[in-house]
């Protein structure tokens, strides 16, 4: 299985690889530092360099049968072999705007204190659905939300067992897709006193690197169902 480099350190931008396997559903690699789409995150993009040739890769996915990162990239046509050595780039600054909004629904949820039904994360902009039954203001929440952001909170990352997330069940807050467990740990992505849960996602060093935010719309998605779109407010 492919070493996923992200999981420890999202900074990574790049790293040399060893092909492990190519066939039509992608390239796989010993090791990466690109996210597969997964948890309401878009999978990372950027550029794999052979010999000087640089290929694109345009996604970054898992197969959903054997869990596989697969590397899709565009008009490879052969180029690539099983035990090549390649170099893969991030496009960093579109990786960059999705750990900052990523970290930013983790805001959120600390704002918001009710079940997370849905979401997701897209470049510019995310949104998640709420277990609420009354509507929320749109700038009050704004307010919050860039004052935890400015008050730069710290994130650091720590791995616990299938056991002990079974005896905290708090610490999950997204109703439709609960942490995988099975494979003996869980990591929980804590902003320091403000909000810790499972998740498998990249995100920034501390929320002052999210910048400043807008509560873009608060829409009614059924009885009780509010969703809560942000946006940068660069």
């Amino acid at each position: 299985m492919t070493k996923e480099i992200f999981r420890n350190d999202a900074y990574q931008k790049r790293c040399t690889a060893t092909v492990t396997a190519n066939d039509d559903r992608g390239i796989q690699f010993n090791q990466s530092v690109f996210y597969p789409a997964g948890g309401g995150q878009p999978g990372d993009t950027g550029t794999c360099v052979i010999n000087g040739t640089t290929l694109h890769i345009v996604n970054t996915v898992k197969d959903p049968q054997t869990s596989e990162q697969l590397h899709i990239i565009e008009d490879q046509q052969g180029l690539l072999n099983t035990g090549d050595t390649v170099e893969l780039s991030l496009d960093w600054a579109r990786r960059h705007r999705l750990m900052r909004m990523h970290s930013c629904m983790h805001m959120l949820c600390a704002v918001i204190p009710a079940p997370v039904t849905g979401g997701s994360i897209q470049d510019g902009r995310g949104r998640l659905d709420f277990d609420l039954p009354d509507t929320v203001d749109k700038m009050q929440i704004t307010a919050q939300l860039n004052q935890l952001i400015t008050d730069d909170y710290p994130m650091s990352l720590r791995w616990i067992s299938d056991e002990e997330l079974a005896a905290n069940p708090e610490l999950v807050r997204t109703l439709s897709a609960p942490p995988p467990t099975g494979t003996g740990t869980v990591r929980l992505v804590n902003f320091e006193g403000i909000d810790c849960q499972p998740c498998g996602g990249t995100h920034v060093a501390s929320s002052a690197e999210i910048g400043p935010v807008l509560v873009k719309k608060v829409e009614k998605k059924g009885k009780m169902n509010r969703r809560i779109t942000v946006v940068f407010d660069d």
